[in-house]
C-alpha cells in the first residue's frame, strides 16, 4: 500500500518549507550515495528526470555508458528531524535506471526487487527483522576515530557504567521520529558495543531501513563526540558485531512457516526454506560477510556461528528457529554482519530459501547441543560442515554456486568477485604489526 504519491510529497515539502532533498541510492558494497537537489528541482526528480554519472560509482558502468537516472520511491520519503539536519532537508531512496529507461540490473535495490517478484510469483511475500550491533569509540584530538571504547560496560548494563546510554537514547528517539518502531536497545557483550532492534517489516522496507539506521547511528554518535562503526571485528579478543536476520514468508497474509500440526509447529515450507539456506550457506557468506575483517568475527569462542547447521532454540548453529509460533514464526540466520549490503544479503537469503521450497530440500537433523563444545570428530560424525574461513574462500564458493550467481546477475557477480579479490590481495600483501612483533627480532 502506497503511503505517498508525488502530489503528497510536493505538498508536504511546500508546507514544511523543505529546502533540500537528498536522492539516495546504494552502490554494490552497500555504501549510501547521494544526489542533493533543491525544492525547485523536486517535481523534476519525482518525474524521474534527475541524471547522474554512473561511471563514478563502484561497480556500475563504463564511462561510455555513464548516463543513469534516479527513480525515487515515494514510500521512502521522510523529512529529516533537526537531529539529522539543521536545515529543512528530506530524502527519497531511489532505484537506478539506465539511459533506455530500464531498471539498471546491477543496482542492488533492483536486484532484490527481482527476487521479491519471484517470491510473489510463487505466492509469497517476505518479512524481515534485523538485529544490528555496532561499536561506539572515542575520537582523538583531531576528531579521528580511535578504537578506545567510551565505557567498560557489559551485556545489558546501565548507566553510569554504560556511558553510551545517552547517545543510544538519542538514536532511538531520532529513529522513531523518522517512522521506526524501536523494540529494544541495550548495551551488548563487549565494552563500547550496542544493539538497537526495530520492528520487522516487509523485506524491501526493512532493507531501506537498515541503510537509514546506519546513517542515523553514525550522525548521532558524531554529535555526542563519538565514532560509530559497523566494522564486524574492530577489537581483538572481544565479541564482534553481527546482524542476525529474522525472516519469514507470508502467504495470503498468513505466516507460511507456521503449521500447528507440524513437527515443532513448523510447516514443510519452513523446513525446505532452512534446507535451501544451509545448502547455499558457503556462497551466501561472500555477500553477508563481505570484508576481510568479517572472518575475524566468524571464529569459535565469541558466539558467532561457524558451522553450517540449524537448531530449535540453540544459539550456536548458523540457523536458529526461535520459540515463538503463530504469526511470529521465523527463521533466524545468524552469520551476517552489519557491513553487508542489506539488499544483496536479503537477495541471496531469499533466493536460497525459495530454491529450497521449489526443490523440497530437506535440512539435516537439528543439532540441539552446543556446537562449540563438539570435537571435530563429533562434527564429522554429525556431518556438520563449516562456513568459509576467509573472504577468499567465500569468493571461491560464490564463484561455484550457480544459483546465488544467478540471483545477483552474472555481470554483477563478476565485478563483485573481481573487486573483492583485489581487496583480498591488498590485505594479503600487508606487513602487519603482529608480524613485526612476532618475527622482527627473532629472525
Amino acid at each position: 500500500m502506497n503511503k505517498y504519491n508525488s502530489e503528497d510529497i510536493l505538498k508536504i515539502c511546500r508546507e514544511e518549507k523543505v529546502e533540500f532533498i537528498r536522492l539516495q541510492f546504494t552502490d554494490m558494497f552497500g555504501t549510501m550515495k547521494n544526489v542533493a537537489i533543491t525544492y525547485r528541482q523536486l517535481e523534476k526528480a519525482l518525474d524521474n528526470q534527475i541524471m547522474f554519472d554512473g561511471s563514478s560509482i563502484e561497480g556500475f558502468v563504463r564511462i561510455e555508458e555513464s548516463d543513469m537516472y534516479l527513480h525515487p520511491d515515494p514510500n521512502t520519503f521522510v523529512v529529516f528531524p533537526p537531529e539529522i539536519a539543521e536545515a529543512r532537508v528530506a530524502r527519497l531512496i531511489c532505484d537506478v535506471y539506465d539511459s533506455n529507461d530500464q531498471p539498471f540490473e546491477d543496482c542492488p535495490r533492483n536486484t532484490f526487487k527481482r527476487v521479491l517478484k519471484e517470491a510473489r510469483d510463487m505466492g509469497y511475500s517476505m518479512s524481515v527483522g534485523p538485529e544490528a550491533e555496532f561499536f561506539l569509540f572515542l575520537r582523538d584530538k583531531e576528531g579521528k576515530p580511535t578504537t578506545i571504547t567510551h565505557d567498560n560496560a557489559g551485556y545489558f548494563d546501565l548507566g553510569p557504567v554504560d556511558l553510551g546510554e545517552n547517545a543510544r537514547r538519542d538514536m532511538c528517539i531520532t529513529l522513531e521520529n523518522m517512522g521506526f518502531e524501536i523494540e529494544a536497545s541495550h548495551h551488548e557483550l563487549a565494552p563500547g558495543q550496542h544493539e538497537i532492534d526495530f520492528k520487522y517489516d516487509d523485506a524491501l522496507t526493512t532493507a531501506d531501513k537498515i541503510m537509514t539506521f546506519k546513517m542515523v547511528v553514525r550522525i548521532i554518535a558524531q554529535k555526542h563526540g563519538l565514532h560509530a562503526t559497523f566494522m564486524p571485528k574492530p577489537i581483538y579478543g572481544v565479541a564482534g558485531s553481527g546482524m542476525h536476520i529474522n525472516q519469514s514468508l507470508l502467504r495470503n497474509g498468513e505466516n507460511a512457516f507456521y503449521d500447528p500440526n507440524g513437527d515443532l509447529e513448523l510447516s514443510k515450507e519452513a523446513y525446505y526454506y532452512i534446507g535451501g539456506l544451509l545448502k547455499h550457506a558457503p556462497a551466501i557468506t561472500a555477500i553477508t560477510n563481505p570484508l576481510v575483517n568479517s572472518y575475524k568475527r566468524l571464529v569459535a569462542g565469541h558466539e558467532a556461528p561457524v558451522h553450517i547447521a540449524w537448531a530449535h532454540r540453540n544459539r550456536s548453529p548458523l540457523v536458529r528457529v526461535p520459540t515463538k509460533r503463530g504469526s511470529a514464526t521465523r527463521v533466524e540466520y545468524r552469520s551476517p554482519d552489519p557491513s553487508c549490503n542489506p539488499y544483496l544479503a536479503l537477495t541471496v537469503l531469499l533466493k536460497a530459501g525459495l530454491e529450497g521450497i521449489k526443490n523440497k530440500i530437506e535440512p539435516p537433523a537439528p543439532i540441539n547441543r552446543n556446537i562449540y563444545d563438539m570435537t571435530k570428530e563429533d562434527r564429522d560424525r554429525e556431518c556438520v560442515p563449516s562456513l568459509p574461513s576467509s573472504l577468499y574462500n567465500a569468493l571461491k564458493e560464490l564463484k561455484n554456486d550457480d544459483l546465488i550467481r544467478s540471483a545477483l546477475g552474472e555481470r554483477f557477480c563478476e565485478k563483485y568477485i573481481q573487486a573483492k579479490l583485489i581487496e583480498w590481495d591488498e590485505y594479503r600483501l600487508q606487513v602487519t604489526d603482529w608480524e613485526l612483533e612476532k618475527y622482527l627480532n627473532k629472525f
